[in-house]
């Protein structure tokens, strides 16, 4: 079965000419309400439901697990609850639990599939920490030694001059990897 997954999973990182397509996922409960009762747009409840296209990665019954549309590196993914939640704080907590639980089995077929050796977990929680869409969700963006994703990070030659402080390190020259579809 993992390697069914990690098949799928490279093949949607490295789409094939017949590949290019985008396929929903499959279908399930899902809707945010507003104060009214008036079920509100929420992009990742489209996405749960089929109305909206996604690169599934990982799917159960708790939780999807899709390519970000906006990666940040090469395979950065999205685990999203199949319930509707605007933060992490309203999420119930054997619902974070099952998003977490699968964090280490999508992370290493991420990184198979990707070559990178480690992984950023992410949660912007909040509109002031970052939150775009308020559906609970983790990142999981691959990464690569001075791949110089975070502008906090030492520039490559930054590296041999030891530890130094945060203020003093320069931004990173390099850009992230993005995902393209040929």
């Amino acid at each position: 079965m993992e390697n069914w997954r990690l098949a799928v999973l490279c093949s949607h990182l490295r789409p094939t000419p017949a590949s290019k397509s985008w396929s929903p996922v499959s279908s399930s409960i899902c809707g945010s309400s507003s104060r009214n009762g008036e079920t509100s747009s929420c992009v990742f409840c489209e996405i749960i439901r089929g109305q909206a296209p996604a690169l599934k990665i990982y799917e159960d019954d708790i939780c999807l697990c899709i390519l970000d549309t906006h990666p940040l590196s090469h395979g950065h993914s999205l685990i999203i609850p199949k319930s509707h939640f605007s933060s992490l704080e309203a999420t119930p907590p054997p619902v974070v639990a099952a998003m977490c639980s699968k964090v280490p089995f999508i992370s290493n077929a991420i990184m198979k599939a990707t070559g990178c050796d480690s992984f950023n977990l992410l949660v912007n929680n909040g509109a002031a920490a970052g939150q775009v869409i308020f559906h609970t969700h983790i990142h999981i963006i691959p990464r690569k030694a001075r791949d110089c994703l975070w502008t906090s990070e030492p520039a490559k030659t930054d590296l041999k001059a030891g530890p130094r402080s945060f203020a003093a390190r320069r931004p990173c020259q390099g850009t992230a990897l993005v995902l393209e579809q040929p």
